[in-house]
């Protein structure tokens, strides 16, 4: 067979965020502030598996890959063009899914509906813990690691159920934090937190402001990955070379190079795409990329799905390949909240959602999500993280419907008794 002369120029940015999560599982299976008290250390124990099944975990794996795609459209629409994306869908994913956890009605079927849920408890918290498991498996040639955490508001009783759920299906530990009173306090606890987790890489998650007095509860999630090429590149055979964007602009990179070597990658490729699967030390883990032919960016972008996904990597073929790979670092924060109502989940952030199933009184909403990720690609393997947090708060409690005149309305005096309108308007500006 011939070789094929592969140069990465395109759909690079998908594959560090999800790869790291759904080749997984294909059955290979300083803050300087001294006086704040130390985060909680997050032992990596056994999660509660007991019913997880093969294809219980494939659901879920389908599951985060579809929210993968849905999402990395979304952020694509919001993107400038030569704009990069990095995102960990796994970690927003998991983050959300222990919010949904607590979830009831209409808040709960939307976000099933976003996530690609299974509403089947069983089947979603064993196999969760099952994934979370392996990805926490010890001895790994990789060191890829993965823990949530719960802080919320002192004095605020979540249900136990809820509580119990967390931990023994997420590793959730939970840990009260005073926001009323030192939310900056707070907001660096939790902070100096996902720094731990992800060696460093991830840093002031939550910026200054977001945490108030209102603040009830923050879920968290972050995850850490490294790992080296099975087939490193040579740092000697990397040269300055062109890269052409998607705007057609020409910029310089380190290209790295692995050619006329008798390595064999899985490779595939149709008239529109080239599939390359780049393993790392161990075989546990790859890169998959995604490169479109010249001008086919956007017709690949807008096919990205969790079939497509299996059907390409369906055709993938050992053989030869001359590898032209740019090496690079990304550094990404999104705020979600906006994107996540335009998927679908709208009433999970007013004060209509139903979070009952946390609290056992609900009064309660998501405020934010914020994502943070990192990846460093390089000769010698590739280095990745991120963290996400689920921002929850509080307002007046009621049972009942809430009308709030907070925009323009039409008004009318009418006689009761008849229904004859007296007078008639509408308030665009009461100012």
């Amino acid at each position: 067979m011939n070789k094929k002369i592969l140069t990465i120029v395109g759909l690079i940015v998908i594959a560090g965020g999800a790869a790291i999560f759904f080749l997984l599982q294909q059955g290979k299976l300083p803050i300087s502030n001294t006086s704040l008290p130390t985060p909680p250390l997050t032992s990596i124990s056994q999660l509660d598996e007991t019913g997880a099944t093969p294809e219980g975990v494939k659901t879920l794996v389908n599951a985060n890959n579809q929210f993968a795609f849905d999402l990395y459209s979304e952020l694509k629409k919001k993107s400038k063009n030569d704009e990069n994306i990095f995102f960990s869908p796994y970690s927003i994913f998991v983050a959300l899914s222990m919010t949904y956890e607590g979830a009831k009605g209409k808040t709960a079927e939307e976000m099933e509906k976003v996530l690609h849920l299974p509403a089947d408890k069983n089947l979603r918290r064993a196999n969760f813990a099952k994934i979370i498991n392996e990805i926490n498996k010890p001895n790994k040639k990789c060191k890829l690691s993965t823990a949530n955490a719960l802080w919320p508001r002192i004095n605020v009783k979540l249900l136990e159920e809820y509580q119990n759920t967390i931990e023994k299906y997420y590793g959730g530990k939970m840990t009260p934090l005073d926001y009323a009173k030192d939310s900056e306090g707070s907001r660096q606890i939790i902070n100096r937190w996902v720094e731990d987790q992800t060696e460093g890489k991830i840093k002031d998650l939550i910026p200054a402001g977001f945490l108030k007095p209102s603040t009830v509860l923050v879920l968290t999630n972050a995850i850490y990955f490294k790992g080296n090429w099975l087939f490193q590149f040579d740092p000697k055979e990397t040269k300055e070379e062109d890269f052409k964007t998607s705007s057609g602009k020409i910029v310089k990179v380190p290209m790295m190079r692995l050619v006329n070597t008798d390595k064999k990658f899985n490779y595939a490729e149709t008239e529109d795409v080239q599939i390359l699967e780049l393993p790392y030390d161990g075989k546990d883990l790859s890169m998959l990329i995604i490169l479109p032919e010249e001008n086919k960016l956007e017709k690949i972008e807008n096919e990205l799905s969790a079939e497509k996904l299996s059907e390409w990597k369906g055709m993938l073929k050992k053989q030869k390949v001359d590898i032209y790979l740019p090496r690079f670092k990304l550094k990404t924060k999104y705020f979600l909240a906006d994107t996540l109502k335009k998927m679908g989940m709208s009433t999970a952030f007013d004060a209509s959602a139903n979070f009952s199933g946390i609290n056992g009184e609900g009064g309660i909403w998501i405020d934010e999500v914020i994502h943070q990720a990192f990846v460093d690609v390089n000769e010698e393997g590739t280095e990745a993280a991120a963290a996400t947090g689920v921002m929850m708060v509080e307002g007046i409690h009621s049972l009942f419907p809430v009308f709030r005149a907070d925009h323009p309305f039409i008004f009318l005096i009418q006689e009761r008794k008849t229904g004859n309108i007296l007078f008639m308007g509408k308030v665009a500006n009461p100012a």
